[in-house]
């Protein structure tokens, strides 16, 4: 029998993840089965599991993929490193970059980033072993650890008074991103939200940037 090298291995798991991610396109996450993998990839059973031990350890890998891929931190730390911009201009680049991604992604990672939010309100102990070992770091969890803080910082050295608590605020901004992307998403991928709109992330967040300045006390102009 051939030997089987690194780039084979290689190649077929990342063949198998690809077609897991096309699955999770027309699925909700909550929903792909291996049997769905299986068929996808054309391989039989024991063909999967050779190269991974469960439909679980697959989308483990997907979600790092997509983390790698799907990464707008870079474009965030550019923003706040230049010292020359107002607290007014951060944040509004900030709330556009937020922007881009979301309409660059809306169908396609967006869409499996809230089925796995999903997921992980059903079944947590689930979630939990699905991202147990990632060591990529996800878009949100820069935006909690170093975006978020930033702008209260941000917004002291440019002598702005918050006209609230500073940790509501945090809960209030981080409450507005997660309804803008369910509400685009609704509408967008499932054709249903709470409100029978057309909701997209360009003037949500525009919005959103005008909210944020006014609640810090900053400048609209």
């Amino acid at each position: 029998m051939p030997k089987v090298t690194q780039e084979y291995f290689d190649n077929k798991r990342k063949m198998i993840v690809d077609c897991t991610y096309k699955v999770c396109l027309r699925k909700p996450v909550e929903m792909v089965t291996i049997s769905d993998v299986i068929a996808e990839t054309g391989l039989s059973q024991g063909g999967i599991y050779r190269f991974y031990k469960d439909l679980d350890a697959i989308l483990s890998d997907m979600i790092a993929g997509m983390r790698r891929d799907y990464n707008f931190t870079d474009s965030l730390d550019e923003v706040v490193a230049d010292k020359k911009l107002s607290f007014e201009e951060v944040t509004r680049r900030i709330c556009g970059i937020l922007a881009d991604s979301m309409e660059a992604h809306l169908m396609d990672i967006q869409k499996i980033n809230f089925d796995l939010t999903v997921l992980a309100i059903n079944e947590p102990e689930r979630a939990a072993k699905i991202i147990k070992g990632i060591k990529e770091k996800g878009n949100m969890e820069h935006l909690a650890t170093v975006i978020f803080p930033y702008l209260f910082k941000a917004g002291e050295m440019n002598k702005l008074k918050p006209k609230h608590d500073p940790m509501d605020l945090y809960h209030f901004i981080s409450s507005a991103y997660v309804g803008i992307e369910t509400n685009c998403i609704l509408t967008t991928c499932y054709g249903s939200a709470a409100m029978k709109s057309n909701c997209r992330p360009r003037p949500m967040f525009d919005i959103l940037a005008t909210t944020i300045i006014m609640l810090f006390g900053g400048s609209e102009k």
